[in-house]
């Protein structure tokens, strides 16, 4: 399964709790912070809603 590699380069604070929610679900806690997540319908729909807050990378297996 492809995995996608999310980095957080914009604060989350005095963003709407529904967005601060996601950068924490998704396990981004400090600017420049990185998880390894797989590629999936949910995980897409949760990127797109904070697309403006990350970077994504696709991670070669």
């Amino acid at each position: 399964m492809a995995q996608l590699k999310i980095t957080l380069i914009h604060s989350a604070a005095h963003r709407l709790p529904k967005q601060r929610k996601i950068v924490e679900a998704l396990g981004l806690g400090r600017i420049n912070s990185s998880v390894v997540r797989p590629d999936t319908a949910a995980t897409r729909g949760a990127l797109f809603k904070i697309a403006h807050l990350i970077k994504v990378e696709q991670v070669k297996d």
